[in-house]
């Protein structure tokens, strides 16, 4: 199984940039996409004909903000054969077959996380919150981090996780190009990297990190200066497995060569 996850800045503006395109040539089995900007009601008024599942062979799971034009996360789960996936789950922890959030109305209303019951493991994708300039959000995102990782925690009693998403934070130095310009900035703070540091410790294997774990390479560029061309950038999207899987995971890989947004896809291989 092949799974990608990728913060597209805007949804709209990615599917203006060859996302549809992307979608036909790398065929993940599990697509999972983060900050697509989009309210439910303009996505049913623009996207229901360019994203229709029989068109694209895709179930859409769709997660958007409450506040328009903010935030939001989707999973497409590939259906047309020949395809690896297990039948989803209605049954067990979820009691259903997608679940939005985890139970706290001031988090969930910025649809920053999803999980699917994928039978062998729950796939969780999250679009962590940004610290913000001046770390206005700092106290924010450190206890939506507490509380997602309860509920993961939670998760893992019962089977193994995947977690997936933008997690805005450069855990270590090599996480970025320029370490020692940063410190104290949003996503590379002592605290979001403290808490990373302990989420790795709680059972979570940060996968790029499991299979490379000297290679520099980044996910997010800045628009200004030029960034992406300078290669002057950030690690903050991963792929982290719950300790009882990651022996079934293959590969963990960053498709830095892929435009359209701020950041690149990252994704994994998992037999399944």
């Amino acid at each position: 199984m092949k799974i990608i996850s990728w913060n597209v800045n805007g949804i709209r503006a990615v599917i203006k940039k060859g996302f549809l395109d992307f979608l036909k040539k790398e065929k993940p089995d599990v697509l999972c996409l983060q900050e697509i900007k989009i309210a439910e009601s303009a996505r049913k008024k623009e996207l229901a004909e360019i994203l229709l599942p029989k068109k694209i062979g895709y179930e859409i799971f769709w997660n958007s903000a409450q506040r328009p034009g903010y935030s939001g996360t989707v999973i497409l789960v590939k259906t047309s054969p020949p395809t690896p996936l297990p039948p989803i789950r209605r049954a067990g922890l979820l009691n259903e077959r997608g679940v939005n959030g985890f139970s706290i109305k001031k988090f969930d209303i910025e649809g920053r996380v999803q999980t699917l019951d994928l039978e062998k493991f729950y796939l969780v994708n999250a679009y962590f919150p940004n610290a913000n300039h001046e770390l206005s959000r700092l106290d924010y995102k450190l206890e939506f981090n507490k509380n997602l990782l309860k509920y993961l925690k939670k998760l893992k009693k019962s089977k193994p996780v995947i977690i997936c998403g933008d997690f805005n934070v450069a855990h270590q130095e090599i996480d970025l190009a320029r370490p020692k310009d940063n410190v104290g900035n949003p996503g590379f703070t002592y605290e979001e990297r403290d808490w990373m540091t302990n989420f790795l410790k709680s059972g979570f294997i940060d996968t790029f990190r499991h299979f490379h774990p000297r290679k520099q390479e980044y996910s997010w560029w800045s628009y200004r200066f030029s960034a992406r061309a300078k290669n002057i950038g950030w690690r903050i999207d991963y792929f982290c497995c719950s300790d009882k899987i990651i022996k079934q995971t293959k590969s963990s890989f960053i498709m830095n060569k892929i435009m359209g947004s701020d950041h690149c896809p990252v994704g994994i291989e998992i037999k399944v």
